[in-house]
């Protein structure tokens, strides 16, 4: 493999990503890109071409938990090792970052990619239309610090699109949402602008919902395979099994991930009201500021939901979605103390023991 054959401005390289990797260029280390995470191996794109890495023993002995080693997105001060490989010293400082609360009962972080500029949410309107996940992903979205846009798929198999749309858009507000049939590369042209130049596209959506086909018709080629959903609830296997991110032949990068059936919120009050916008601008509007929205006089959201101007599911949703932060922020909590409690616990028997052997 020749040196310096791959252009890294082609996927995202930027001027905050150069100034961030100075220190490390000064000490002789090459600049790459995570473009495939698997456990504990790698692809990282560097001025070589694609190649395979590992991370060193000290990036992981200083990581404090699994968010801090390299996922899909980073950028990483890396060291040479051979024509393919390369050792991962660092990884520079994100700008945005798109996780979830893991799967179970752990209070664990689950990063998705990192340095994402844009997040497409693709949902399909066929079996797969869910508009309560679709404001899940706008919460993440919005905590990530990404900007988003919805991406109805699937028109061709929708009797009555427009009053879906229609709803979509109540929830996105000013979110923007296409409306493509990926499979004819109908509304493919209303993305392009959106994603612009140089700048990096994740895919994020259920699986089903027709991320893969709308990839190929993104990077102009059959890159992804693609299947057949059921035709009782629109249900894919995961034709997408990992993570990867790819160069966009207009420049930036694509980031394409599996489809999500469990999506759990990792995000704060911040993240929800910024999503429910609406809400959070009629509760401003409540004759007490401290009102709890339900038969308190002057109420706006009562008298909004009352009137027909915000829908009552829309509000259910909200109340659900602020329940599930407020116990997951409790459940923290309580696992910090124990965290706490514990590490205290052991620093006492330490101290025992020393004075015991003295």
């Amino acid at each position: 493999m020749q040196d310096d054959c791959f252009d890294l401005t082609a996927i995202g390289l930027n001027e905050r990503v150069q100034t961030a990797f100075q220190p490390y260029a000064a000490t002789g280390l090459t600049l790459g890109r995570v473009s495939v995470v698997h456990r504990d191996q790698y692809k990282i794109y560097t001025a070589r071409g694609e190649m395979k890495a590992e991370a060193i023993g000290a990036l992981l002995y200083r990581a404090e938990d699994a968010s801090a080693l390299p996922i899909v997105g980073d950028w990483v001060a890396a060291q040479l090792s051979g024509p393919d490989d390369a050792m991962i010293h660092a990884v520079l400082p994100r700008s945005t970052s798109f996780s979830r609360r893991a799967a179970g009962d752990r209070e664990q972080q689950q990063m998705i990619a990192a340095n994402i500029d844009l997040v497409l949410i693709v949902c399909g309107l066929d079996h797969d239309f869910n508009p309560r996940r679709i404001e899940r992903y706008l919460i993440l979205a919005r905590e990530s610090g990404a900007d988003a846009a919805v991406v109805l798929n699937k028109s061709d198999l929708c009797s009555d699109p427009q009053s879906r749309i229609a709803e979509v858009n109540r929830i996105a507000r000013d979110t923007p949402v296409v409306v493509t049939c990926a499979v004819s590369a109908e509304g493919i042209g209303s993305i392009l602008p959106l994603i612009g130049a140089g700048r990096t596209v994740a895919l994020l959506g259920s699986s089903g919902a027709g991320k893969s086909t709308l990839v190929n018709q993104l990077l102009g080629q059959e890159r992804q395979p693609v299947q057949e959903v059921r035709e009782s609830d629109s249900r894919g296997r995961h034709t997408t099994t990992y993570r990867e991110l790819v160069p966009l032949p207009s420049g930036g990068a694509l980031i394409d991930t599996p489809g999500m059936r469990e999506l759990q919120l990792w995000a704060g009050y911040d993240s929800l009201d910024s999503a429910f916008g609406d809400i959070a601008e009629l509760a401003e509007q409540c004759h007490f500021r401290d009102c709890a929205h339900g038969v308190e006089h002057g109420c706006a959201v009562q008298a909004a939901i009352q009137e027909g101007t915000l829908a009552q599911e829309r509000w259910q949703s909200y109340q659900k979605l602020r329940a599930e932060i407020a116990f997951h922020e409790r459940k923290t909590d309580v696992n910090a103390a124990q965290a706490q409690k514990l590490r205290w616990k052991k620093i006492h028997k330490a101290m025992r023991a020393h004075k015991k052997h003295w």
